[in-house]
């Protein structure tokens, strides 16, 4: 999967595909500086259940451990994933700390 990281402002996004096809994860700035907030996860329905929010999400948490930043997950999808996996995601979220 084809995964291009854009910045938008003082957040950015992960994206996948074009125009109907199009799948992102959407990340903002946060209070604190060594913190983003995962705030959207979006998938259009005739593209789910192909692990592409999935990817999308491993994506995002690469980029914030590359940059050893921890991540409020405020999008519903996220929370759900960073509470099935905590061992998984530990190091970067931020409700653990």
């Amino acid at each position: 999967m084809d995964i291009q990281h854009e910045t938008r402002g003082a957040g950015g996004a992960f994206v996948m595909g074009e125009g109907a096809d199009r799948a992102e994860l959407t990340y903002g700035p946060s209070a604190r500086a060594d913190t983003v907030v995962f705030d959207h996860t979006f998938v259009p329905r005739h593209l789910r259940g192909r692990g592409i929010a999935e990817a999308l999400l491993e994506r995002a948490v690469a980029h914030a451990r590359e940059r050893t930043l921890r991540v409020v997950p405020a999008c519903s999808y996220v929370a759900r994933v960073f509470d099935r996996s905590p061992e998984r995601y530990a190091d970067v979220d931020a409700r653990a700390a």
